[in-house]
C-alpha cells in the first residue's frame, strides 16, 4: 500500500493545491473516524504490532508515534487518525477566538526534497466549537489513544495579554484533554516566538500550571513546544522554566525559518519548514534538550520523520515519543504503523 501511494495516490495529491490537496485527507481521516466498520477494518490492517505500551507524562501509550498538531486543527478527524496506527493523537493549534489564518495561498510542497513550507497562522474555529465536538465523544481515558490539545494564541492578542488567551483555552479544553500542549514557536503568527524568552515564559507557565491544579478529573500533563531556531542558552533557559514550573515534557520541535542547504528556494523570507531537510536541526535541538534536562524532563522528538530510521535517531538523542506530519505528506496512511513496528522492533532489542 505505501508503494501504490507514493507511486500513484500521491502524485494525484501532487497535481491539486497542497491545501485543497490537505483538506481532502482531513475528509477522509474524518470520514474512517465516523463510519465504524470502516475504522474496525483499518484498525486490523493498520494497528502496529510487536510492541510494548510506552508510559510517559503519566499516560499510556499504544506505541511510540503520535500525529503532530496542525494536521487536525480542529478536532474533525482524530478518530480516523487513531485508525491508522497512531499512539496519540495532537489536535489543533486552537484559539480562543476562531480565525481565518493568513492569506492563501499558505502552503507550498517540494516533493524532490521531501519538504513542506506553511504559513497558516492558526486557521481554526476556535475554542467553544472544539469544545462542543469533544464533548460529545469519547472523553479522558476512554480514547483508543491519548488525545492532546495543541494552543495557541489569536492573532490580534497582544504578548502582553497573551497568557489570558491560553488560558481561557486551557480552562474550557483541558477536562476534555489527556495532554495539553502551549504552542509558542509557530513563526506564522507575527511575536509568538518571544514568548519563549524567559519572562513571559515564567508568566505563561506558572499561569497554566497554577490553574492546572483545580482541572476537573485531575491534573492533566501540561507540554511546551518549542522552536527548532532557538540557541544553546534559550534552550538551556526553557529547560530551567519547564522544571520549574512543573510541566510535563517538551515536545520538540516546531517548523524552522531557516533554510538549510539546498532549500533556499523553498519559498524564502515566508513561513515555516518541515519535511527531511528539518530533521538534522530538531535532532541537534533534541539532543540538547534530552542532556540539559537529565532524565528530569521527557523529549517528544518531531521534525523530518519520514521513516523508522529516522524516528529511531530521536529515540536515540533522548527523545520518549515521536511525532510525524509532513511524512504523511509524502509516505502515506501507512507510516505510523511502519515507525512504530520499527520501534517495536528495537524495544525487543534493548530488552
Amino acid at each position: 500500500m505505501s508503494f501504490l501511494y507514493e507511486k500513484v495516490v500521491a502524485r494525484g495529491l501532487y497535481a491539486m493545491d497542497p491545501e485543497k490537496a490537505h483538506q481532502f485527507g482531513l475528509r477522509g481521516m474524518g470520514l474512517l473516524g465516523a463510519l465504524a466498520p470502516l475504522r474496525a477494518l483499518m484498525e486490523r490492517r493498520l494497528t502496529p504490532r510487536g510492541g510494548k505500551p510506552i508510559e510517559a507524562f503519566g499516560l499510556k501509550f499504544p506505541n511510540h508515534v503520535g500525529l503532530a498538531a496542525g494536521f487536525d486543527k480542529d478536532g474533525l478527524g482524530w478518530r480516523g487518525a487513531a485508525a491508522l496506527g497512531f499512539g496519540h493523537v495532537e489536535i489543533g493549534t486552537v484559539t480562543p477566538k476562531a480565525q481565518p489564518g493568513n492569506e492563501r495561498p499558505r502552503v507550498f510542497r517540494y516533493p524532490a526534497l521531501k519538504a513542506v513550507v506553511n504559513s497558516y497562522g492558526f486557521p481554526n474555529a476556535g475554542v467553544e466549537a472544539l469544545h462542543a465536538r469533544l464533548s460529545g465523544q469519547p472523553g479522558r481515558g476512554r480514547r483508543a489513544c491519548p488525545l492532546g490539545i495543541n494552543l495557541g494564541k489569536n492573532k490580534d492578542t497582544p504578548n502582553e495579554r497573551a497568557h489570558e488567551d491560553y488560558l481561557l483555552g486551557f480552562q474550557r479544553l483541558a477536562p476534555l484533554a489527556d495532554y495539553v500542549v502551549v504552542n509558542i514557536s509557530s513563526p506564522n503568527t507575527t511575536g509568538l516566538r518571544a514568548l519563549q524568552d524567559r519572562g513571559p515564559l515564567v508568566t505563561l507557565l506558572a499561569t497554566l500550571a497554577r490553574e492546572n491544579r483545580g482541572v476537573a478529573g485531575g491534573p492533566v500533563p501540561l507540554l511546551l513546544k518549542v522552536a527548532p531556531d532557538l540557541n544553546p542558552h534559550q534552550l538551556a533557559d526553557i529547560v530551567s522554566v519547564v522544571g520549574e514550573c512543573g510541566f510535563a515534557g517538551i515536545i520538540a520541535t516546531n517548523t524552522t525559518i531557516t533554510r538549510p542547504a539546498g532549500t533556499e528556494a523553498c519559498s524564502p523570507g515566508r513561513g515555516g519548514l518541515s519535511g527531511a531537510p528539518l530533521l538534522e536541526r530538531s535532532l541537534q535541538v533534541v539532543r540538547f534538550l534530552a542532556k540539559e534536562a537529565d532524565g528530569r524532563i521527557p523529549i517528544v522528538g518531531c521534525g523530518g520523520i519520514l521513516s523508522a530510521k529516522d524516528a529511531g535517531r530521536f529515540m536515540d538523542e533522548g527523545a520518549c515519543l515521536v511525532q510525524v506530519y509532513s511524512g504523511l505528506v509524502f509516505r502515506g496512511p501507512e507510516l505510523a504503523r511502519e515507525v512504530a513496528e520499527g520501534l517495536a522492533w528495537r524495544q525487543r532489542a534493548w530488552a
